[in-house]
């Protein structure tokens, strides 16, 4: 069976308040009555989650609309790890959502990392597994830093894909969403320029392709999403022909109105 495409509105370090983040949680949420066949997650600061759940308990009692998801999660459950926080709390605050491998994090600007490195396929591989293993959805992104005229950016994202599920069972590869991010389409990057549904399609396509001679048919369920600040300006038509699942937007998720509209997008067109 065919799943829900899906629209995950990833925060980063926005807003500054509880207040904002309760505001803009409001705004989206009470959009969301006539949403039914697209699933929505909102992934805030950690420091948020927990109140955003109850908000979102009482706005949608029953039946929540609009899941959780959490930026980043550590690799075990309890321990030794000054400023970590494992899958197991975010489970037990109501988080279903993990977004891991991000851009930000495999490659983080130098001025605030002291110009040391970032995340590697086999850590970022371990917090699948930990994820996994709290019942938690993970959010693999994979996506070259730039597009050079050998291709060699397939062999990248081929790595990244394979190294991040090394150990991942088939079974469990159905319950991981891979979000292709092209660094070089990022809000945040310097000089950047826009992705086309075309480059999404071509990737999406690519990236089924290893996920298929891996685990076989059964990774026809895993969902392919586009990452590369989706706004909703495109949208519509990253989800007509970009060969995706549903969209990763980052700087469109912190305006209602401009999330609200992707929403509706993936819904009409699921009607």
């Amino acid at each position: 069976m065919t799943k829900k495409n899906i629209i995950i509105g990833n925060w980063k370090m926005n807003p500054l308040t509880l207040e904002e983040a309760e505001q803009l949680f409001s705004s989206v949420a009470k959009n969301m009555s006539s949403i039914k066949k697209t699933e929505v997650v909102i992934c805030p600061p950690f420091l948020y989650l927990e109140k955003l759940k109850k908000m979102s308990t009482r706005i949608f009692r029953k039946t929540s609309l609009v899941s959780l998801g959490a930026q980043n999660a550590f690799c075990g459950d309890t321990g030794a790890y000054t400023g970590e926080i494992s899958p197991e709390m975010l489970y037990e605050i109501g988080v279903k959502y993990v977004i891991l491998g991000h851009s930000e994090r495999r490659n983080p600007p130098s001025i605030l990392s002291g110009g040391g490195g970032g995340e590697s396929n086999s850590y970022i591989n371990k917090k699948i597994k930990s994820a996994l293993s709290a019942s938690l959805v993970p959010i693999l992104c994979v996506g070259e830093i730039h597009r050079d005229e050998n291709h060699e950016y397939f062999n990248l994202v081929k790595n990244q894909t394979l190294e991040c599920l090394n150990g991942i069972s088939k079974n469990l590869i159905s319950k991981i969403i891979i979000a292709y991010e092209p660094v070089w389409a990022l809000s945040s990057t310097a000089l950047r320029r826009d992705a086309t549904p075309a480059d999404s399609l071509e990737m999406a396509i690519f990236i089924r392709k290893i996920l298929s001679d891996k685990f076989g048919k059964v990774a026809l369920r895993t969902r392919i999403i586009y990452g590369g600040s989706a706004s909703e300006r495109d949208a519509l038509e990253f989800l007509k022909n970009g060969g995706v699942n549903g969209l990763l937007p980052g700087r469109a998720s912190l305006d209602a109105k401009k999330f609200v509209k992707i929403i509706n997008i993936a819904e009409n067109l699921a009607k």
